[in-house]
């Protein structure tokens, strides 16, 4: 997930990238995030980059633009769907890097430049920011807590740290998941997946 503002002169610049935790195929609404990324190979996040700010001077953007892309486990970037707007993760990328993307691309609609706002490049956080779905099926019990296209999640919560490990662990906490130091850990899977099971446990 990708959030990138473009001024009237044709100077872009990344907001964030975000690395999503659920599957690409869950609506991304629902899954949890990270920024900076985590796990993806640099050349992956450097084909990102430039597919991200070919597409916005190609589109002619003016503002915000949020792109969503799927990696495969061999190294494939497909581009998924590429919105000339802003997304509901821009609120999250502004707070994780220090810079209001709202208020800049207000202000490059009505004619600034990048250069004026002093937003002239990426800015990688030394900290973790994760953000987390909140879901209610607490409150509508019964319904399928199945994750898939359709978004299911009726809020979000954020958490920074300078580890990943508790930035995901607070994240849950304020999302109101329980998170238990020991017990039994029931994994269901597919029988295509069933040989994963080892790595996973």
């Amino acid at each position: 997930d990708v959030d990138t503002l473009t001024d009237s002169y044709g100077n872009v610049v990344i907001g964030g990238i975000m690395e999503h935790i659920e599957q690409a195929g869950v609506h991304s609404g629902d899954s949890a995030c990270m920024l900076p990324t985590q796990t993806i190979p640099s050349s992956c996040l450097q084909t990102i980059r430039s597919w991200t700010t070919k597409l916005a001077k190609k589109l002619n953007v003016c503002g915000l633009m949020n792109c969503q892309y799927a990696i495969t486990t061999s190294g494939d970037v497909f581009l998924l769907e590429a919105n000339p707007r802003a997304s509901r993760t821009v609120p999250f990328v502004s707070k994780a890097i220090g810079h209001p993307l709202a208020k800049y691309a207000a202000l490059v609609m009505s004619g600034k430049s990048l250069k004026d706002l002093n937003f002239e490049k990426e800015v990688i956080p030394k900290h973790i920011s994760v953000k987390e779905a909140v879901f209610p099926f607490e409150k509508f019990q019964g319904c399928d807590v199945i994750l898939g296209p359709e978004m299911r999640s009726t809020g979000e919560v954020m958490s920074i740290s300078s580890e990943f490990s508790s930035a995901f662990a607070m994240a849950q906490i304020a999302a109101g998941q329980k998170l238990p130091l020991t017990g039994t850990v029931f994994l269901s899977l597919n029988d295509m997946t069933k040989s994963h099971l080892e790595k996973i446990a």
